[in-house]
């Protein structure tokens, strides 16, 4: 098969999108999962845009020694004297600098001339390879740069040093059969092509990014740019986790990478929390749904065999298991598969019968609990299900954060306080103490539900227990108060 290297841009292009910067100390966490999940290129940062970035650049190369690190640059001068800085520390290292090739870019931005910027560009190349034998030159918006200048800007490149080429689709306007056919004309066309690797950076304006990049494979490129969750400017750029699986799972296509697909969720969670930047429910591969079942139909066909509605293994992505949810839409083949796990057993007829009676609940609930079906089987509540009683939180800028939580647990009050690193962090340790469970919170979510000062929050959380997840939701205008709320909803379908 085809070597494909994987050239992560989360820490670069990523970080650009409003609201996900990074400290370095968050960058370095990430830059050491990036490591760990087997990316072969990491480019760390912009350099010459901030001391912050230069330095972190710095500090990331002290520690990830295995991948290539890279530093952007425009083609100029100080530009790439600010990525050789960053990279002094570095193991292996690849100075990446880039200039527009497209004519609206040219006219328009540069007021230039196609001579003058390939000019630029080939000087470029030629003084970053005085720092660094592994130089990438990218053509910025070549996706809509005219063939013929683009496989000459090329070809020019690899003349003065290049040992990359990148052909970025960089407002994401290409159509895929349009994308391959130009990374084919550039084969075709481009003296010494064959002595570089050539890369594709494709943005996701239409949602075309991955198939732009997938089609760019099918036509000789051996690297692809792509960020954790698809994050990035605008849109966000190729997602990660969505090309490396679609390589992993269409062996027809003859092409794969050398990562670690079992860590491609809990990187995901990692970039999303540190980014703050929540990741979509439906979103392919990693969102919270991919592996989830609510059709009745559905989920018969994989309580027979699973391969019948999934494509992939959950445990190749590092998710424990699918999750068959039950709702309105589930049929009796999911209803009675969580009975037997609750220790049910029932005949086709009490089936029938409770189904009948699991559609009333199921249509007043949005998901039904396994204290749900305790009841609808004659159980009576446990009880053990617990209410806020009272909050109370210290914090602010010279105290560590401190919260008191009393919860009521069958009709009894326990009270118990706990520090956090924040008062939200506090308040769950507390409730933690109370409920001596060992759960795992594995996301948290705040949306905005109104405007204005007095906005209403809406809190929805993730949590896990003994390999089980289970969800939980709290809205309040004290968003705090939200927090636990959500947490203890779900708890209580845990206890």
């Amino acid at each position: 098969m085809n070597r494909i290297f994987i050239f992560d841009t989360t820490l670069r292009d990523g970080e650009q999108s409003p609201g996900c910067q990074l400290n370095t100390v968050e960058k370095i966490e990430i830059a050491k999962a990036l490591d760990e999940l087997g990316v072969d290129i990491i480019e760390a940062g912009f350099p010459i845009s901030s001391p912050g970035d230069l330095k972190s650049i710095q500090e990331i190369t002290k520690v990830v020694k295995r991948p290539v690190i890279t530093a952007l640059s425009r083609a100029i001068k100080g530009d790439i004297d600010a990525a050789v800085e960053s990279l002094k520390f570095a193991k292996r290292k690849r100075i990446h600098t880039f200039i527009s090739s497209s004519d609206i870019h040219i006219i328009h931005q540069f007021k230039s001339t196609r001579e003058k910027i390939m000019e630029q560009g080939i000087e470029a190349v030629k003084y970053a390879k005085r720092f660094a034998e592994d130089v990438e030159f990218s053509a910025m918006d070549a996706g809509r740069t005219e063939n013929e200048f683009l496989a000459k800007f090329i070809e020019a490149a690899i003349k003065a040093g290049a040992t990359t080429v990148n052909i970025p689709d960089t407002t994401g306007y290409c159509m895929p059969w349009e994308f391959g056919d130009k990374i084919k004309y550039l084969f075709e066309n481009v003296k010494g092509i064959e002595k570089v690797i050539v890369s594709v950076h494709c943005h996701n304006d239409l949602g075309l990014s991955t198939a732009n990049t997938i089609s760019s494979v099918q036509n000789g490129a051996r690297q692809i740019e792509v960020t954790v969750n698809g994050v990035g400017e605008r849109a966000g750029n190729t997602s990660l986790e969505e090309a490396v699986m679609i390589l992993k799972t269409r062996e027809d296509l003859n092409a794969r990478s050398n990562i670690d697909t079992t860590k491609i969720y809990p990187t995901s969670r990692l970039v999303s929390r540190l980014m703050k930047m929540p990741v979509q429910a439906n979103k392919a591969i990693v969102g919270r749904n991919a592996f989830a079942h609510s059709s009745g139909i559905h989920q018969n066909g994989i309580l027979k065999n699973k391969f019948t509605y999934e494509i992939m293994n959950p445990e190749d992505v590092g998710i424990k298991v699918s999750s068959l949810s039950l709702t309105a839409r589930s049929g009796r083949a999911a209803l009675n598969y969580h009975l037997e796990r609750l220790g049910y057993k029932v005949t086709h007829e009490e089936l029938n019968d409770i189904y009948q009676r699991f559609l009333v609940v199921a249509d007043k609930k949005k998901d039904v609990s396994d204290e749900d079906l305790r009841v609808l089987m004659g159980e009576k509540p446990n009880g053990n299900g617990a209410k806020l009683a009272q909050l109370k939180i210290a914090t602010g800028t010279s105290q560590k954060p401190r919260a008191t939580v009393s919860l009521k647990i069958n009709g009894k009050y326990r009270k118990v306080a706990s520090y956090g690193n924040g008062p939200i962090d506090a308040a769950f340790r507390a409730i933690n103490k109370i409920v001596q469970k060992d759960v795992t919170l594995d996301e948290f979510l705040i949306q905005a539900m109104t405007g204005g000062s007095d906005d209403l929050g809406k809190v929805h959380i993730q949590i896990n227990y003994k390999g089980n997840t289970y969800y939980g939701f709290g809205a309040d205008t004290d968003i705090i108060v939200a927090s636990v709320k959500a947490y203890l909803d779900g708890l209580n379908k845990v206890l």
